[in-house]
């Protein structure tokens, strides 16, 4: 999957970026919409994610540009405007979607895989370590014959770890994948959630563990 993603707060951009780029999306990245305009004709991309608000050329009128010229790229708009007219105005320039900031990264991906969905190819249901199974639809987590349920949090913050086995993952970069960019929730709630993940998992008897790396972060890993 591959997205184009035009925002000009180059804050919010680098963290889209990487929000993507994480969730196993190719991602190119522009901060205004004649840059957008150019990438979207002449590379080839899955979904356009674009805020409405960019200097010169905004995303509404991209998408409009866009789509006169016969390109069907599904797209998501982002933007700070909330009222229903902003809203109706994008979905009638050829949007699929539309999210106001500030927003949650797992509202984001779904709303985009939701988007992609309408495509063939999209990002697989089950992730897997081994025997150890995430349906990333069912928010359930297997490992042989045992299942568990899990919330969406710990939904997400497992999605993390297990894309990404053996890799450390840093309490801010829960932090900003799972509560937003914007978040002031207490960093607190990344224990709680996986203190709850760990007593799942040894309810499953799965051979996997959370261990904590003092000073960086968590990081899943097969049982010594």
């Amino acid at each position: 999957m591959r997205i184009l993603v035009a925002e000009d707060d180059p804050r919010l951009l680098k963290t889209l970026l990487h929000i993507f780029q994480s969730n196993n999306f190719l991602a190119d990245g522009v901060s205004n919409g004649e840059d957008a305009l150019d990438y979207a004709q002449t590379e080839e991309y899955d979904g356009f994610v674009f805020d409405i608000m960019m200097p010169g050329m905004d995303g509404l009128q991209v998408l409009k540009t866009l789509r006169n010229r016969g390109i069907s790229t599904p797209a998501l708009f982002l933007t700070a405007r909330t009222e229903v007219e902003q809203r109706v105005e994008g979905l009638d320039a050829g949007a699929d979607d539309y999210l106001p900031k500030p927003f949650a990264t797992t509202e984001l991906l779904a709303r985009v895989r939701a988007m992609l969905r309408r495509k063939d190819n999209f990002t697989p249901d089950l992730l897997k370590m081994g025997d150890l199974i995430l349906n990333q639809s069912t928010y359930q987590i297997s490992y042989k014959d045992n299942t568990a349920s899990l919330s969406g949090k710990e939904f997400q913050l497992l999605e993390m770890l297990m894309q990404r086995p053996g890799v450390v993952i840093t309490t801010d970069q829960f932090m900003t994948h799972v509560w937003g960019w914007e978040s002031d929730v207490d960093t607190g709630a990344v224990w709680v959630h996986i203190s709850n993940l760990r007593k799942k998992l040894e309810s499953l008897d799965a051979p996997v563990q959370i261990r904590f790396q003092r000073g960086t972060g968590y990081v899943l890993e097969e049982k010594k």
